[in-house]
């Protein structure tokens, strides 16, 4: 029986890479189409009627903090993949999915304790666009979380032995999945990162 080489395999597994890209790509370009899409209706919105900005609470700046340091802790996740460093990884994948459920919490709070203040009786200036803003982009941040959960689950139950880490750390398969996890990861960022900025210079503007 012929040997198997792991370089065949490596260019087989390859093959999928573009389609793989594409199809993150593709849910990637429809989101941002729909984000612009709601953004301009914003701002057409509050140019109609002739009135000043949302007010955007302060925790949706806190989000961006805490969102950031989920950026950074799949960076490093990314890294210690690239080191075969076993803790370093799965300590940061913990770190990404902390920050992000305490992300979707501290949302969820502005949403409940900010609704007087985001709502009210006049919705005029486009204050319903930030809920469908936040929610799209909570809707996306929610659909990423079974991903991440499964890399973990995935990490301690392979990560026991040497030859198990070692294998798990040169699988072309996982090392592609990470990277399109961490690029969904670091757009889902980027977009909340717009929309606070969409709407702290349509505040101050106006």
């Amino acid at each position: 029986m012929p040997k198997k080489n792991y370089q065949d395999e490596r260019e087989v597994s390859l093959i999928s890479l573009p389609a793989n890209k594409m199809y993150l790509y593709l849910l990637l370009f429809g989101l941002t189409i729909a984000f612009l899409s709601l953004s301009i209706s914003y701002i057409y919105t509050r140019n109609q009627n002739g009135v000043g900005g949302v007010y955007l609470p302060p925790i949706f700046i806190v989000n961006s903090v805490i969102l950031l340091a989920s950026s950074w802790f799949i960076s490093r996740a990314n890294k210690c993949y690239e080191a075969d460093d076993t803790a370093g990884y799965q300590r940061n994948l913990y770190g990404t999915l902390f920050t992000t459920f305490l992300f979707m919490a501290a949302q969820f709070g502005a949403w409940t304790l900010a609704a007087d203040q985001l709502l009210g009786e006049n919705i005029g200036n486009g204050k319903q666009y930030l809920y469908a803003l936040s929610g799209l982009h909570f809707a996306h941040i929610a659909g990423g979380i079974p991903f991440l959960i499964l890399f973990l689950y995935t990490a301690h139950k392979r990560m026991k032995e040497p030859v198990s880490v070692l294998i798990y750390f040169s699988d072309p398969d996982k090392r592609l999945k990470l990277e399109l996890l961490s690029t969904y990861w670091h757009f889902l960022d980027g977009l909340w990162l717009f929309l606070v900025f969409l709407f702290l210079a349509n505040m101050f503007i106006g």
